[in-house]
């Protein structure tokens, strides 16, 4: 549901900006020529893109919140924990992959080939953060 309505707010954000930009400056409408009734005179343009206007930047606006209120108090079952400091009296997140252990035994199996471009004491590698 989430994603259904952030697709349609980027569809509305974009008629928003067409129909923005196909007013003039002078608030002519879309065309100066045609019938002196009617709805596309530049009179009937005029209003009618000053309406469809108002209407979609209220959409807009609503669904704004309406997305807002959803994304803050939606639950989600997943937790990503790849930006998580790891403390070195944290077992858990020594034994991750990616870890020091994984790190130490990087290094110890390079050490074995004769592989010298990787250090063999891992105190000697700057982790970074």
């Amino acid at each position: 549901m989430f994603t259904f309505l952030l697709v349609l707010q980027a569809i509305i954000a974009a008629l928003l900006v067409t129909v923005i930009l196909m007013q003039r400056s002078e608030g002519g409408g879309l065309t100066t020529g045609g019938s002196p009734s009617g709805l596309m005179s530049a009179r009937g343009a005029s209003d009618f893109l000053t309406k469809s206007t108002a209407v979609l930047a209220t959409v807009f606006i609503a669904m704004s919140i309406a997305l807002a209120f959803m994304a803050a108090t939606r639950q989600s079952a997943t937790i990503d924990t790849s930006l998580a400091r790891r403390t070195p009296g944290n077992a858990a997140a020594n034994s991750q992959p990616g870890g020091e252990d994984a790190l130490k035994a990087a290094a110890a199996a390079a050490a074995a080939q004769g592989n010298a471009a990787v250090p063999a004491n891992t105190s000697d590698v700057p982790l970074q953060q």
